[in-house]
């Protein structure tokens, strides 16, 4: 449960990072980029006195550290996926906690920027001191604070489920200091090209965030393309943050120049449902498809708030995702989810509460938020005695062929650290993303 007492508020606040950065002798190194960090800095300020590669939990607690987005055009994506996650930590912290150790989460804002990021990610460690890292949201923060991990390795703080399909966690230099349990965007876009093209759609056009996400899923694109002998039939790029009462019909024009059959986009709701609208709007008429980061429940809601005829700019729709739907209770972790975040209703940390965002009462981004805690939770149990740092590759190692409930075993080992490989693929119907039975009814 998050602990009020230890939850700042968002932005890190200036007096804060001034006194964490001056009594770790970090401050010259956040003024200029933070790699050029002394070597053997952070190690010394664990060393006696402070933590080392052994530390564990102390007291009655299990702490672990987030930063991501819970303000600003993305916010809806953190507070969706710790809300799932709390919905499985309040079960086990109500029923006696990890060996009589109660999870709580030290919540830091960074508004999916990676500046932000960074320092939450150094107060986590140096003056929270977290057990470790969890539920990071976004390839551009989480990709800045790998390096991080990689630079302090003998600290042993290993990054668990972020909500991001990128590369760099999954692969070297940086896949030694992450845990993955969703599937790549590799995978995803992949598993997109190859059912666009089952059904004859082969100019496929890419609309994506210039920043690494957005690179990640345009290379996963061209990659699937070129094993078929085909190329990106055209592109255009948004810049992160950008809200959905913008304007994309720029991007949109230069899309339709090429004519494509179909548009894959790699960016985050608000700017995926103004592409959307001002698509339809414009009279590009061809399927659009999302990756699952987007955040789907956020993006139809966007496009069908005050509309009279949403169907119209939803029913093109069409998203990948990397857990079953909620709406299939034939699952049973998905009816575990839906009893749990019913009985627990998670809130919006009061520090992040806004007037401007509504909690979802289900989505996919909440129900991954649920299986990383609860596969989280499964991990901790398996320490043999007080868990610490030095033992967490070999309790994660000791994951193979875990039935997480939703009919995909999960194993982990030293050459897979990514737990899950499953896509899925929705489509809107009734207002909301439901599982897709046939391409060729939707897309032919």
């Amino acid at each position: 449960m998050t602990n009020p007492r230890r939850s700042r508020a968002a932005g890190f606040g200036a007096a804060v990072s001034r006194r964490l950065l001056v009594r770790s002798g970090l401050a010259a190194a956040l003024l200029a980029p933070w790699t050029r960090l002394a070597d053997g800095a952070l190690p010394a300020l664990l060393a006696p006195g402070g933590r080392n590669r052994s530390a564990g939990p102390s007291g009655d607690a299990i702490l672990l550290g987030t930063s991501a987005a819970f303000t600003g055009p993305s916010g809806g994506l953190g507070i969706e996926l710790y809300r799932g996650a709390m919905a499985y930590f309040s079960h086990v912290n109500a029923s006696g906690g990890i060996a009589g150790r109660r999870i709580e989460l030290q919540l830091y804002d960074d508004g999916y920027q990676p500046d932000p990021c960074v320092e939450n990610t150094l107060k986590l460690m140096l003056e929270d001191r977290v057990f470790l890292l969890f539920g990071y949201v976004g390839t551009p923060t989480v990709t800045r604070v790998l390096p991080m991990l990689k630079k302090f390795q003998e600290e042993q703080i290993y990054m668990f489920f972020p909500f991001t399909g990128a590369q760099p966690q999954r692969e070297p230099p940086y896949g030694d200091f992450a845990f993955n349990l969703r599937a790549s965007y590799r995978q995803e876009t992949a598993g997109l090209v190859e059912n666009l093209l089952s059904v004859g759609r082969r100019r496929i056009a890419v609309f994506y965030q210039a920043d690494a996400y957005g690179r990640s899923g345009w290379a996963g694109v061209r990659a699937a393309l070129e094993r078929h002998g085909e190329t990106i039939a055209a592109e255009a790029t948004y810049r992160r943050g950008a809200r959905f009462t913008g304007s994309m019909r720029a991007q949109v024009e230069i899309l339709m120049r090429s004519a494509p059959d179909a548009v894959i986009c790699v960016g985050a709701y608000a700017a995926c449902a103004a592409l959307a609208r001002d698509a339809v709007d414009l009279g590009l008429e061809v399927p659009i498809a999302n990756l699952s980061f987007v955040g789907s429940e956020n993006l139809v809601n966007l496009l069908s708030e005050g509309r009279d005829d949403p169907e119209i700019t939803t029913r093109w729709l069409v998203n990948s995702q990397v857990v079953p739907s909620y709406e299939d209770t034939a699952v049973p972790a998905v009816r575990e989810y839906r009893d749990l975040m019913e009985r627990h209703d998670p809130q919006i940390p009061e520090q992040f509460a806004s007037d401007d965002y509504r909690p979802l009462p289900r989505s996919f981004v909440s129900l991954e938020g649920f299986l990383n805690a609860k596969l989280m939770c499964e991990i901790l149990r398996r320490f043999h005695e007080a868990p610490s740092r030095a033992g967490l590759e070999e309790a994660v190692f000791s994951i193979r062929d875990f039935d997480l409930g939703i009919g995909e075993r999960v194993s982990f080992g030293p050459d897979r650290r990514q737990g899950l490989d499953r896509v899925y693929y929705t489509v809107v119907e009734d207002g909301r993303f439901a599982p897709l039975a046939d391409w060729n009814n939707f897309a032919a």
